[in-house]
This record gives C-alpha cells, sequence and structure tokens, in this order.
C-alpha cells in the first residue's frame, strides 16, 4: 500500500474520534489554542484548521457553551461543554466503550 492510500485510512479512521475527543476535554473552560496544547501534550495529533472549525460546529450545534473573555490584552473566546454536549458525551463514551469490546474480540491479540 503506497503512503498516501495509508494516509486516507489513518485519516478516515481518527476522523470518527475526533468529537468525542474534543467533548472530553472541556468539562472546564478552554480556549482554543489552550485545547489544542493540551491535546498535543497527550499525544492527540490534531490540526488547529480541523480544532477550530469543529468547535464553532459544535456551538453552533449548541453543544458547546461559548463566551467571550475580554479582560485580558487579547480576548479569547473560551469554551464547555453545554448540557446537550454533556448528553451527547456520554453517550459517545458508551458507544466508543462498545466499538473498542466488539474490536477487541475481533482483533484482539492477533496480527
Amino acid at each position: 500500500m503506497d503512503q498516501t492510500q495509508y494516509q486516507s485510512y489513518k485519516t478516515e479512521l481518527r476522523r470518527g474520534t475526533q468529537i468525542l475527543i474534543v467533548l472530553s476535554q472541556l468539562f472546564e473552560k478552554e480556549y482554543g489554542y489552550s485545547l489544542l496544547q493540551k491535546l498535543i501534550d497527550k499525544g492527540v495529533n490534531i490540526e488547529a484548521g480541523t480544532l477550530y472549525p469543529l468547535m464553532r460546529r459544535l456551538e453552533s450545534q449548541g453543544l458547546l457553551v461559548a463566551e467571550w473573555d475580554t479582560t485580558e490584552s487579547r480576548p479569547r473566546k473560551y469554551y464547555t461543554l453545554s448540557d446537550e454536549g454533556y448528553e451527547l458525551y456520554h453517550f459517545l463514551l458508551e458507544e466508543w466503550n462498545d466499538i473498542t469490546n466488539e474490536m477487541s474480540k475481533l482483533i484482539g491479540g492477533t496480527r
């Protein structure tokens, strides 16, 4: 398999986890760059060009609550989970656990 195909499959596989990843980190207020750094520090490979539009989309869907902090010299938009976002996070987490259990049964320990 060539590198381009491999990269395409890898991206497709990871794309499905991005919402769960973002929701899992927004129990407390975070602004975009701080969330990006937090994810990078935890070994999550996500681009700013992916994260910021995703956060705006989740906000427009009512899953995140955003508020501006203008007390600093540079205004920052902070995000946290809405009640709906909190519910979705727990639903997706349950689904993630089901998927990982299913996958473990299928491919666990085999190459």
